[in-house]
């Protein structure tokens, strides 16, 4: 099968994944629905073409690598319009206590309760349960150097997914970031009632999703 015939199979198959689906996933699918080995740089070619036919105007969407993988994601002059059509499936909510929590892990990762705790001044168990929760961060091990072997925390797959990158070092630089501080520290006011206070995310991409 030539690269003409391959592509749209390939690209088929990336439409039709609910998650960013990596080279060796496709070169292995591809393989399979063929019944016949496919070589990588086959796939990656035509992962390059389709790449480059929807970057055209003409397409409100395009294919992005995120995650470590690639997925069909809505263009970003059309996000608001999408949003309208389901916004509670894509926007996720917040505490600001929470936010703060994840800020921290984000950008000093990997890192353990205690430290996070030290920044912020406040209990983080709550925060670091619903971001567990949430599946945007995850236990990375543990600190085998410090006393107890404390777990570990770092952002998770889903958590780049989220925002589009592939890896925490896409996150903004801080050193580019003046004026602003990461986190203001919570009171323990506010972290008692932190399931009541609420930050609205609104992810930088949209998913396309397969017609059902």
């Amino acid at each position: 099968m030539d690269i003409e015939q391959l592509m749209p199979h390939v690209e088929a198959l990336i439409f039709a994944s609910e998650r960013p689906l990596t080279q060796m996933e496709i070169t292995e699918t591809m393989g399979q629905a063929m019944e016949a080995p496919i070589e990588a740089d086959r796939i990656a070619t035509c992962i390059d073409a389709i790449r480059e036919k929807y970057d055209a105007d003409y397409y409100p969407f395009q294919l992005q690598e995120i995650g470590g993988g690639f997925q069909f994601l809505t263009k970003k002059a059309f996000h608001k319009t999408v949003l309208q059509l389901n916004s509670d499936k894509h926007i996720k909510k917040l505490s600001t206590a929470a936010m703060e929590t994840l800020s921290i892990i984000a950008y000093k990762q990997p890192i353990t309760k205690s430290d996070i705790e030290f920044i912020r001044g406040v209990s983080a168990d709550y925060s670091i349960q619903k971001l567990l929760d949430k599946e945007l961060i995850v236990i990375a091990g543990r600190n085998e150097e410090m006393a107890g072997k404390p777990l570990i925390y770092a952002t998770s797959k889903n958590f780049m997914d989220y925002l589009g990158i592939n890896s925490a070092s896409q996150l903004p630089q801080l050193k580019d970031i003046t004026d602003v501080q990461l986190v203001t520290p919570t009171n323990a006011e506010e972290a008692v009632t932190e399931d009541v206070q609420h930050l609205s995310l609104v992810p930088e991409h949209t998913v396309l999703k397969q017609a059902s």
